[in-house]
């Protein structure tokens, strides 16, 4: 494939503030610790004190992949190497985090994880003395179903139809038999696609809790890139987190820490995304995942009889760590809580989200990661990269808006000419002379000579539309042409990624997609990646 890289903020896509943190706009700079440069990094690495219990997390994660031969991993020797790493005070993790997505949701999932391999590469190169262990944090305590249940591959909508309650990562995937033969319908025959439905297959067929049907799957994907899966989900990591648990539901820190920073992004015109509880904790059994609130002295457990004092929470805790789940704002500080994390790499959103969270990691005395804009990409099939080139398009001009696109074509390639920009020219200096007359007879005339050019200046914006539009109807099948190229990669006027699955380029070319998007994303360089097939 060919890459073509243009600026994040001339997409049109993101927030002003991903762009203003991206920029390095100054107001931001106290809401995070570390610029995303090789310099943040080295900054970090000095002063970085880590919090987690290593030979803890590498027998958890050793259990989660080795502890029966069905969940072993398919990379098992990569992926044991770099769990076994995870004990040396020189390795560090880069992680990314994500929903249990049915066959990975939209592509920009698979991106996360590419963005996650790449930088770990990079750092390596640049700090060849210290190790960088990519991880992908699976969301798998997470209970919106309605997010994760469908995908959409080819233009088709696959779903997963079921009631679920309580952690995502615990249900059991023996009801997706129906979306999983849609699915594998849509991959055909033809190319790679054979590899692609027997992992799908076995991920969601062979194990009895998606959490470790989405380590399959991924881990099928990644491991070979040394890809380590975490499911944090686990009493003993919980056990490790638990003086934290305890501290914040009682002294409810994150609430007050978050929302006195939420009030000053909101003074700084940061639209907020997400916004603490008193208490930032759910109480976690099977089917059953429901908030934590302190009424009438007592610890609740909402939509259930289940309550606690004050001591029998903290018992509760100490005995059944595992029941607690973590929240939105709290999920990131566990995560950095149990892993030697580095850097965090995520969306737009969950960049402005993690900002609000910085004086939360002072509160509790763990070091905020380095925020990295994951990757982000366009992939345009040889068919719409031939459309494009006879329309005579540049890369970034499929970014515009289609109406936008269509006039600027119109106007480039008319015979007649479509712009009155030299006639309001030359009427400007008319009524410069008119307003001078008018002024030499009468002074208070000149408002009403200013009404009646802005008058005249409305009509001939209306008067210019009409002859584009005029002009549109020429050029009717040329500009269908614009509306297939734009339907084709910006779905529902969005970006492809946010769409569409990554199962037909698979199906074309196999592994070596994965192996494309590593080569070409640069996670430091913060430029959206069009990657256009070769003929």
């Amino acid at each position: 494939m060919d890459v073509t890289c243009i600026s994040y903020k001339d997409t049109g896509y993101f927030s002003p503030t991903v762009i203003d943190y991206l920029d390095d706009v100054p107001g931001l700079r106290k809401f995070y610790s570390y610029r995303p440069t090789l310099d943040g990094f080295a900054q970090l690495l000095q002063n970085k004190k880590v919090v987690a219990n290593r030979p803890l997390l590498a027998n958890v994660l050793t259990d989660q992949y080795f502890d029966n031969e069905k969940g072993k991993s398919q990379n098992a020797k990569t992926v044991a190497a770099n769990i076994s790493l995870l004990k040396s005070p020189d390795t560090y993790t880069v992680t990314t985090g994500h929903q249990l997505n049915i066959f990975a949701g939209p592509l920009y999932f698979i991106y996360k994880i590419v963005t996650t391999i790449k930088l770990s590469r990079q750092l390596k190169e640049q700090f060849p003395d210290k190790n960088f262990v990519p991880v992908y944090w699976m969301a798998s305590e997470d209970h919106d179903f309605a997010e994760i249940n469908f995908t959409t591959i080819g233009g088709k909508k696959v779903h997963w139809w079921y009631e679920a309650s309580g952690a995502t990562g615990r249900l059991n995937p023996d009801t997706i038999r129906q979306a999983l033969n849609q699915y594998k319908g849509v991959l055909g025959i033809e190319g790679h696609a054979n590899e692609l439905a027997e992992i799908v297959e076995t991920a969601y067929t062979k194990f009895d809790k998606l959490a470790d049907a989405t380590r399959y799957m991924v881990d099928a994907l990644f491991g070979q890139y040394g890809l380590v899966i975490i499911d944090a989900d686990d009493p003993a990591l919980k056990k490790h987190f638990a003086p934290v648990m305890e501290r914040d539901i009682i002294g409810q820190n994150s609430f007050k820490n978050i929302t006195a920073t939420n009030q000053e992004l909101q003074q700084l015109g940061v639209q907020i995304q997400v916004n603490p509880r008193e208490i930032n904790f759910f109480y976690l059994q099977d089917s059953l995942r429901e908030r934590l609130v302190f009424e009438d002295n007592r610890y609740k457990v909402l939509n259930t009889e289940i309550a606690f004092s004050e001591a029998e929470l903290k018992q509760e805790i100490a005995d059944h760590p595992e029941r607690f789940s973590p929240n939105v704002v709290m999920r990131p500080l566990y995560q950095e809580y149990i892993l030697p994390n580095i850097a965090y790499i995520g969306g737009g959103a969950e960049i402005v989200y993690w900002l609000e969270l910085r004086s939360n990691f002072e509160q509790y005395k763990v070091d905020f990661p380095v925020l990295i804009l994951r990757n982000s990409g366009l992939v345009i099939r040889k068919e719409a990269a031939a459309k494009i080139k006879r329309m005579g398009l540049a890369v970034a001009d499929i970014f515009k808006p289609t109406d936008a696109l269509k006039n600027a074509w119109i106007k480039k390639h008319s015979e007649h000419t479509l712009t009155l920009q030299e006639e309001w020219r030359e009427l400007q200096l008319v009524f410069e002379k008119i307003k001078s007359r008018a002024a030499k007879i009468d002074p208070t005339l000149a408002p009403s000579t200013e009404a009646v050019q802005a008058r005249l200046k409305k009509a001939l914006d209306n008067l210019e539309k009409k002859l584009v539009k005029a002009e549109k109807a020429n050029y009717h099948t040329r500009l269908e042409q614009i509306d297939q190229i734009k339907n084709e990669l910006f779905p529902k006027d969005s970006l492809q990624e946010r769409h569409e699955n990554f199962g037909l380029e698979y199906v074309k070319w196999g592994q070596g997609f994965i192996d494309e998007l590593i080569r070409n994303f640069e996670p430091l360089d913060f430029n959206f990646a069009v990657l256009t097939e070769t003929p």
